[in-house]
């Protein structure tokens, strides 16, 4: 009973994790020494500059990269191989999808994969039904049942990530991960989305993980920043990472964090980069 107690708090633990890319020339190490855990229902933001490692950081949590170093335990499962056991728990909207988006495929198609993989038409037909129905109940939830028969090409960039997301959570995931969702709304809709996605994650007990570059839209929902930079990934509240003293020292350089009357934050003096960008 204990155990389970554990697991259910710390939904995600890292250990002294060391991540990279090697090539048959070289190693290149993103960042080192992380350490960190994520209780069951918390909703993270993770940020930093461009090729900091953000992306690089999901891509070891969902099992896809193997850590250089270091150990990473998601849902109860240690992370050790090039997979994890635990996908079917994960909804992940990646930063680039594998399919076109001036495809004719419908939107509650593209829905209906996330139940379990499938290619469109190879379920028997009962089951296709009850398929179809869980996929429109979850456009229902995301307010996107209007688009449930529009193609992907027809949709904006806000209506897209509705629907990516409604994939992601159809199969009742425990995680959510979400790699830079807001990168094409504008700031209502930013707003909107977020307040959006924590009232699904909220419903249904999910722990989100969200990439962005602009920490403002995350501000009322946030219980935790993982701040990627300098390759050094850091945890802590808003209130604690944000402030000039934290991030200058991140930085190994001045960084001056300022407020506006609106509680908007603005980061002055942090500096792009890291390594290759297709790996942030």
């Amino acid at each position: 009973m204990t155990r389970y107690k554990m697991e259910k708090q710390n939904i995600i633990t890292v250990k002294n994790l060391s991540a990279g890319y090697s090539s048959r020339q070289s190693q290149t190490i993103v960042f080192e020494n992380a350490n960190f855990s994520i209780a069951k229902g918390e909703f993270v933001g993770v940020l930093g500059p461009n090729g900091a490692g953000k992306t690089t950081l999901f891509k070891v949590l969902l099992g896809i990269l193997k850590p250089v170093s270091g150990e990473v335990t998601v849902l109860g499962e240690k992370c050790q191989s090039s997979s994890c056991d635990t996908n079917c728990k994960i909804g992940y909207v990646p930063q680039r999808h594998t399919f076109s988006l001036d495809s004719m495929i419908e939107a509650l198609e593209i829905v209906r994969l996330g139940i379990n993989g499938r290619k469109m038409g190879f379920s028997l037909p009962a089951t296709a039904r009850r398929e179809k129905e869980e996929a429109l109940e979850m456009l229902k939830i995301v307010g996107a049942q209007d688009l449930a028969h529009r193609p992907l090409s027809a949709l904006s960039g806000g209506e897209l990530q509705r629907i990516f997301l409604a994939q992601a959570l159809v199969g009742n995931p425990d995680i959510l991960f979400l790699d830079e969702p807001l990168a094409s709304l504008d700031i209502r809709r930013e707003n909107e989305f977020v307040k959006l996605i924590k009232k699904t994650a909220s419903a249904r007990n999910i722990t989100v993980l969200l990439i962005a570059h602009n920490i403002n839209p995350l501000l009322p929902v946030l219980s935790k920043v993982i701040y990627v930079a300098n390759h050094r990934v850091l945890v802590g509240n808003a209130n604690e990472v944000f402030t000039s003293a934290f991030l200058t020292k991140l930085y190994n350089s001045p960084v001056e964090v300022l407020r506006d009357s609106y509680g908007r934050i603005a980061i002055i003096g942090a500096q792009e980069g890291g390594h290759d960008h297709n790996h942030g």
